[in-house]
């Protein structure tokens, strides 16, 4: 994958981390049953995207997005980005969110009856919590079975994606 045009400040995304900027970058993470969400605003440059590992904060009962390892868990990074959206006065109408990730990577080990793997936990939080924020999902690749490789490009919101196979990095998380 090319992504180093216009000679682009390259920021590696790791798992728990978020990035939210109005410089122009790219931005590269690689996912497997974690969830990156991106928002992206056309009017301001503005650009945020998060990798979240788990679906839930487990240190409040109604989690505000305070919590001190708030970006490993994607109710908490969504609900940060939003709010530094709207600290710059930014319509939720006008930000354009995508979705990538989730996906059953460990489709091999034997699962309870009932349990519901951790890709579509994430999944079924960001969903909710999007919806809750009042933000309409504008591009969803979520679930299955590979994992995903993603560029985001926080000045266009443009992002890239390859899907990984485990002879290319497929079980990466």
């Amino acid at each position: 994958m090319k992504y180093a045009e216009d000679n682009l400040p390259v920021v590696y995304l790791r798992p728990g981390e978020m990035h939210f900027t109005e410089a122009p970058s790219v931005v590269v993470t690689v996912l497997g049953s974690c969830l990156s969400v991106t928002m992206f605003d056309r009017h301001s440059g503005l650009g945020g995207i998060c990798h979240g590992l788990l679906p839930q904060c487990t240190g409040e009962k109604d989690c505000r997005g305070e919590c001190a390892e708030g970006f490993k868990y994607l109710d908490c990074s969504i609900r940060r980005m939003v709010k530094l959206f709207d600290k710059h006065n930014v319509k939720r109408s006008e930000i354009e969110v995508k979705c990538f990730g989730g996906a059953d990577m460990f489709t091999g080990t034997i699962e309870r009856p009932g349990s519901v793997s951790i890709g579509r936990q994430n999944i079924t939080v960001a969903k909710r919590i999007l919806k809750s924020e009042g933000l309409k999902l504008h591009v969803i690749d979520v679930g299955g079975l590979q994992g995903r490789k993603i560029l985001f490009y926080t000045h266009t919101g443009e992002v890239l994606l390859k899907r990984l196979t485990p002879s290319n990095g497929g079980n990466s998380p």
